[in-house]
């Protein structure tokens, strides 16, 4: 069900090396590494783990810069999600539903915060 997790950093730099230390420990291998993106991943038995700065210039917090993500099966799939949560009493943040490119490939990707302000992310894995 999940696709990745992500966490908030207010120091990269410490991240990484703790992350790199433990995840290295599970034989995990990092996918991105790009400070001035603010983010950094890991990978492992078709699982990835986030760290990045909060994209609103906010101090990272329990959950501000924190992401659940969902797999999904379809671009068409992540529409029908991202429409029906906003129907549903959430609320869209990000950018609109779409395409994003990464070093590791693209994804299709929708964005929303639950009533609680979770942020949630559906994602659909396009390939190269």
């Amino acid at each position: 069900m999940y696709s990745h997790i992500c966490v908030g950093s207010n120091d990269l730099a410490k991240a990484k090396t703790f992350y790199d230390a433990v995840f290295g420990a599970l034989g995990a291998t990092p996918i991105m590494a790009d400070p001035a993106a603010g983010r950094i991943a890991y990978a492992n038995k078709g699982a990835n783990f986030m760290v990045c700065s909060p994209i609103n210039g906010e101090p990272a917090t329990f959950a501000n810069g924190g992401t659940i993500g969902l797999g999904c099966d379809s671009a068409e799939m992540v529409d029908a999600w991202h429409k029906a949560g906003c129907e549903a009493g959430g609320a869209t943040c990000e950018d609109p539903p779409g395409v994003r490119e990464f070093p590791f490939g693209k994804l299709y990707l929708a964005y929303l915060r639950d009533p609680d302000g979770n942020k949630l992310c559906a994602l659909y894995a396009m390939g190269e």
